[in-house]
């Protein structure tokens, strides 16, 4: 089966289209303005293999943080919708990702439990043209659209590195916890149904 999915989202402030395939090999198109932003949605897509297209047109000239949430939201939602009832997958993973002085750790649930809790030591107010305090803030909006639990922290003195690093992390726990599980026909959780929150 096709574990694949669209986001459309259009508001006064943003314009995103994302298609994602969480059977890929990791090619990803992202264009949201934001020249870090991308950077940082390519390399979680290329060590997820996940295949990626991120289109956004935001209100860049007001600031960042309207694109970097609503690009997040879609992000999260293709990912829960490609999902589907998460049957026959392993649920879980983690990862620990090193770049140079920085290391990241990132443990997830796709159980279908929205949660984040991130801890990353950045320092400066911006990378780039990405405000730094948009980082966790999108890692939450992802998390809450896609139904995940995230816990995630990164440490170092390089902010690049801090936050590459993170997304990396993500990347490789999310590669293992959507893998399917060939020891597991069914839905994993004791619940026989989606862990959802609401349920």
């Amino acid at each position: 089966m096709s574990r694949t999915a669209t986001c459309h989202r259009q508001t006064k402030e943003t314009r995103v289209t994302v298609e994602l395939n969480l059977d890929g090999t990791g090619q990803a198109t992202v264009r949201t303005g934001i020249g870090f932003f991308d950077h940082l949605l390519t390399s979680f897509a290329h060590h997820a293999l996940f295949d990626l297209t991120v289109d956004t047109k935001g209100d860049i000239e007001v600031d960042d943080h309207h694109t970097v949430e609503d690009t997040a939201l879609c992000v999260g939602e293709v990912i829960g919708t490609a999902l589907g009832d998460r049957t026959g997958i392993h649920r879980f993973g983690d990862a620990r990702v090193p770049m140079d002085e920085a290391i990241a750790q990132a443990t997830v649930d796709v159980g279908g439990r929205p949660y984040c809790v991130t801890d990353l030591q950045l320092a400066n107010p911006t990378i780039g043209t990405l405000t730094t305090q948009n980082i966790p803030h999108a890692l939450e909006a992802l998390a809450r659209t896609a139904g995940i639990t995230l816990h995630l922290t990164a440490t170092g003195r390089n902010d690049h590195h801090v936050a590459e690093a993170a997304f990396k992390a993500l990347a490789r726990a999310l590669r293992s916890a959507v893998a399917p599980d060939p020891a597991r026909g069914g839905i994993p959780s004791t619940k026989g149904l989606p862990d959802l929150e609401t349920s």
